[in-house]
């Protein structure tokens, strides 16, 4: 069976900009999840009234779960090995870059690692909405970390005026095609959005992520509750939700066919799939000799993965997927992928199969 791999997202963005503040919401809200946080920077961060200190070795263990780490990113690796052991049951690795990181190369330090217990869950860039104009003359360099990341936080939208929202949420589209913008105050974001929330401690299956039955259910929960979303990419703080913060607008919307997938179908969908869809995750069945097994499929942002096992004895055989973005249309995504379906028994030969598995081995350049 393969192995249960730990997502590990980047957090990046730059001085000011609200990257501690989200990572503290992120710890507060994970609801048992059990987050391992790596702090790229020397100095300190505040995390639940707890101080980690800016020296490598420091390593503190929170009440809810979670394990901070202050490191220099030439340790990266050894950090990432210590936090995916089975022993410490991690549900998500969370690194901070400091503000002067460069993200890119944080990325490529994930892609090139050995480990097969973790897995690229994509890079967040966080962006100060009040003062973007200033930051961005400072640091020219941020439009090309805008433009390599998987999703954009818009922080501190709250301190703008909806003119001016309009018009940095044009300049973001145009630096970052395709990309969801989220829009926040105090860095209050559905964890959900990044990352599976933990069954947490209490549970036998500590170890594992939310089962695909769970993330059923909250897609149909959450594709109910979008019509009371906004349907552009935030709301004006008047409107804001009943804990303070401006609405994340993005959708989840699920997708299941007992029937097997055409290969390369599936796979034109997936190499051109729509603006704002941020995540793909599930597992597709293909009827093909001799790639008759449970594909597991993880994208993010442009980052695509498959991961080939046996299909546990007596698990029904067929394709359930969980797609997460922004500013989707969910009947246009299905109606794409009930047309990926194989429409004859058979049908796809094995040459069919050369797209998909392009994506099985773990290759840096994949990113």
């Amino acid at each position: 069976m393969a192995t249960q791999q730990i997502p590990v997202v980047v957090l990046a963005g730059f001085l000011g900009s609200g990257k501690t503040t989200l990572l503290n919401h992120l710890l507060g809200a994970g609801d048992g999840t059990r987050i391992g946080a790596i702090v790229n920077d020397f100095g300190s961060i505040e995390i639940d009234a707890m101080t980690v200190a800016g020296q490598v070795d420091s390593m503190v263990s929170l009440g809810n779960g979670c394990l901070c780490c202050a490191v220099d990113t030439s340790e990266l690796d050894t950090y990432l090995e210590r936090l995916a052991r089975p022993a410490a049951r991690i549900d998500v690795i969370v690194i901070e870059a400091s503000g002067l990181a460069e993200p890119q190369e944080l990325i490529r330090m994930i892609l090139a690692s050995d480990n097969d217990r973790i897995v690229y869950g994509g890079l967040i860039e966080v962006v100060d909405a009040a003062e973007f104009d200033d930051t961005r003359g400072r640091h020219p360099e941020l439009d090309r970390h805008v433009g390599i990341a998987d999703i954009v936080v818009l922080n501190k939208a709250d301190r703008i005026g909806d003119a001016a929202r309009q018009e940095l949420l044009g300049t973001l589209a145009d630096l970052a095609p395709g990309r969801p913008v989220i829009c926040t105050a105090y860095g209050r974001v559905d964890p959900e959005l990044f990352f599976d929330r933990g069954p947490g401690e209490g549970h036998d299956a500590a170890v594992r992520q939310l089962s695909f039955e769970d993330l059923l259910r909250e897609a149909a929960a959450n594709e109910d509750a979008a019509a009371h979303h906004c349907d552009g990419h935030c709301d004006h703080p008047d409107h804001a939700h009943h804990e303070g913060h401006l609405h994340a607008a993005y959708q989840s919307v699920e997708f299941t066919s007992a029937e097997p997938m055409h290969p390369r179908r599936l796979m034109d969908f997936l190499d051109s799939r729509p603006a704002g869809l941020y995540r793909i995750k599930g597992f597709v069945h293909f009827d093909v000799p001799e790639n008759r097994q449970k594909f597991t499929l993880h994208a993010v942002g442009d980052f695509l993965r498959f991961y080939p096992e046996p299909w546990p004895k007596g698990e029904e055989r067929c394709t359930q997927l969980v797609m997460i973005g922004s500013g989707i249309d969910a009947p246009a995504l299905r109606k794409e992928l009930e047309n990926c379906r194989e429409s004859t028994p058979q049908e796809a030969g094995a040459p069919s199969m050369w797209g998909v598995l392009r994506y099985v081995a773990a290759r840096e350049e994949d990113w």
